[in-house]
């Protein structure tokens, strides 16, 4: 364990990795056919920690010309003060979006890198409140035919995961047939949650929420745009009383979140600790919560989500989303997998625990 008062942050660079997809995707706004992974590397004291994040790669630009600048020199073991000179320093470069995500990735390696120095998982560095993380699985994709989306569900199901999330919303017509597929895949004992990504409007939405919940539904996510404050709540409020509604992964500040908790329009609250300024942001979006006694729910990115979740007091879950699982596995050794539904961050390794198999990602790298 280091001693020393304070180690300089040497090096921070970025560099964009694209990863194809297993099959075509979509969901009910948006299709692709690959992922980008902004992967950052922060150097200090003889020691490297990782951040990503999951974005356009024009987000490695701006973590290389600007604040791989702002972070070199500061100290490695106070990655939060290295957070807030980044805050100021993109004033001008417009923060929500690329640019937040792009902090964040820092943050996330900053975060990395301070635990490696001190010999700390990043779980116990952050405060941890619990040891594991309970997960849903997440896929089910528009663009699968009903085999694909039996077999991916029950998948998850025979892994011991006990909840489970499909996308819905492109084709309204096959909706309720999908999600009868879905829930005999996944029997009876099993949570089934619905994702429209913002596909309906609120009076479909609202005629979608009782259809949903008479099938076992019991949360749906973004029902409306997330920018639809006043057609979240209308969901809330009129909904069916035992169906959650979901939003946030599009957060990209504390200001959005407040607006959003402020509005009563979530039953639980998502964030993204690879969009909402990294584990700095995301341990203040959790307090936000806490003030309210809201649930928190993690999107995607497991690897980085399940450290920080662990320090969420109150959490609801975090997503094990099929793309980052796959892309994660590829890009690190020492991924945690799932146990009886549940993340348990490796408190025998410092950090996140995770090696970058830079051999393998080569062929990926983006100019």
């Amino acid at each position: 364990m280091l001693t020393d008062s304070t180690v300089p942050v040497q090096r921070v660079e970025a560099a964009a990795y694209r990863f194809p997809t297993d099959a075509p995707e979509s969901d009910g706004t948006l299709s692709w056919d690959s992922t980008t992974m902004i992967l950052v590397r922060a150097s200090a004291g003889g020691r490297t920690g990782v951040g990503y994040t999951y974005c356009g790669a024009p987000a490695a630009a701006v973590v290389n010309e600007t604040l791989s600048q702002v972070v070199q020199g500061r100290d490695a073991l106070t990655p939060t003060a290295s957070w807030a000179a980044m805050q100021h320093a993109v004033r001008n470069l417009g923060r929500p979006g690329l640019v937040a995500q792009a902090v964040s990735a820092v943050d996330i390696a900053l975060w990395d890198l301070s635990a490696r120095l001190t010999d700390q998982p990043l779980s116990l560095a952050v405060g941890a409140v619990r040891e594991s993380v309970p997960v849903y699985g997440s896929g089910g994709f528009t663009s699968y035919d009903d085999q694909q989306l039996g077999d991916q569900l029950s998948g998850w199901v025979g892994e011991g995961i006990p909840r489970v999330k499909m996308k819905v919303g492109r084709d309204p017509d096959r909706d309720r047939h999908r999600v009868q597929v879905a829930r005999e895949a996944v029997g009876p004992g099993t949570e089934l949650f619905v994702d429209a990504n913002g596909a309906y409007s609120r009076k479909q939405a609202l005629g979608w929420a009782g259809v949903y919940a008479d099938l076992g539904v019991r949360w749906f996510e973004e029902p409306v745009s997330s920018e639809d404050l006043e057609g979240l709540r209308l969901l809330r409020d009129r909904g069916p009383g035992w169906l959650d509604v979901a939003a946030g992964e599009y957060g990209f500040d504390l200001p959005y979140f407040h607006r959003m908790l402020t509005a009563g329009a979530v039953d639980c609250l998502q964030a993204d600790v690879t969009r909402a300024l990294g584990v700095s942001g995301l341990l203040r979006v959790a307090a936000l919560c806490d003030a309210r006694s809201m649930d928190l729910s993690l999107h995607c990115a497991p690897q980085a989500g399940a450290h920080v979740a662990a320090a969420v007091w109150h959490l609801r879950h975090l997503e094990y989303f099929h793309d980052h699982v796959r892309i994660e596995a590829k890009v690190f050794d020492g991924v945690l997998v799932p146990t009886s539904g549940r993340l348990v961050p490796d408190r025998s390794r410092p950090g996140m625990g995770l090696t970058v198999r830079e051999a393998d990602i080569a062929d990926h790298l983006l100019g």
